[in-house]
């Protein structure tokens, strides 16, 4: 393996490595992603507003690397973790973030966080050693089946924010299901890490309705994270076809939305960010591509 100038590492020679992962992350595929695009919203049934107790994970805790916490464990830590402090954001920000600046030499690569372990950890670690960062918006239900890697995101130097409780149809639900799914998932990122994140994007749907977006702000988020460039890694077309739509579509100051729990997302992952470094581009958090 050869060493870029700015410490980067050039990928081509890893993607034996990433298939090993790749084929851990297969069985967990249908579930993790979010299925459909924003131009399929309400085609599915609105989630019964009564149901406020948690929803069991969504992968069967069977398949896990390792047991769970006791069900109402507080914490995969013995001690409550310190809260987080975040770096304010710039003014006149959109409610509705699609996009950062154009003039960076920076894209957000963004991960909707379900799926195995294993695989995860994986693509944590091989975006660590190219000096990549990204953002993860997790569900809830799989941070009650993995809490350990809510501390192993952030300990990455990633970041961690909110993509529903258990990833329904948010913006078809009455307003105290969707409520419910919001606060549900802030209260086990608090609960987990010491504090909500910054950061929520709605389950199921590329922008967040009015009423959606005004929970989130009841909630402590003032900005839904949507994006611009969309990998379609969910369809599983193979890691080629989840690098050409990446690299075809990225701009600077691109947010890119990905998926854990596929396979060709981590097969895709080194060629993606070797094409971003020839580019000169970097990938970095969502509010370091905003600050």
């Amino acid at each position: 393996m050869k060493s870029s100038s700015n410490g980067a590492v050039t990928f081509l020679h890893r993607r034996t490595v990433l298939r090993a992962a790749a084929g851990g992350a297969l069985a967990g595929a249908a579930a993790a992603g979010c299925g459909r695009s924003d131009g399929e919203a309400g085609s599915r049934a609105a989630a019964d507003p009564s149901v406020r107790a948690t929803a069991p994970p969504t992968e069967p805790s069977g398949r896990s690397k390792g047991p769970g916490p006791p069900k109402g464990s507080r914490s995969a830590s013995p001690s409550k973790p310190p809260p987080l402090t975040l770096p304010p954001l710039p003014p006149g920000l959109p409610a509705q973030i699609e996009h950062g600046p154009r003039t960076a030499k920076a894209v957000a690569l963004t991960f909707h966080g379900q799926g195995e372990p294993k695989p995860v950890t994986e693509l944590l670690a091989e975006a660590e050693r190219a000096g990549a960062r990204v953002t993860v918006l997790a569900v809830g239900t799989w941070l009650d089946a993995q809490p350990q890697l809510a501390r192993r995101i952030l300990d990455g130097g990633h970041e961690l924010g909110n993509h529903t409780m258990r990833h329904l149809d948010i913006c078809t639900m009455p307003a105290a299901a969707a409520s419910a799914e919001i606060t549900q998932c802030a209260e086990r990122l608090r609960r987990l890490t010491g504090g909500i994140g910054r950061w929520f994007r709605p389950s199921r749907a590329r922008l967040a309705t009015e009423q959606v977006a005004r929970l989130a702000r009841q909630a402590g988020y003032p900005h839904v994270l949507s994006y611009d460039v969309d990998s379609l890694d969910f369809t599983d077309p193979g890691p080629e076809a989840v690098r050409r739509t990446v690299l075809g579509a990225v701009r600077p100051g691109s947010v890119v939305s990905l998926h854990f729990g596929h396979a060709g997302t981590v097969a895709a992952l080194p060629a993606i960010l070797d094409g971003l470094h020839r580019r000169g581009l970097r990938a970095v958090t969502t509010t370091e591509l905003l600050t």
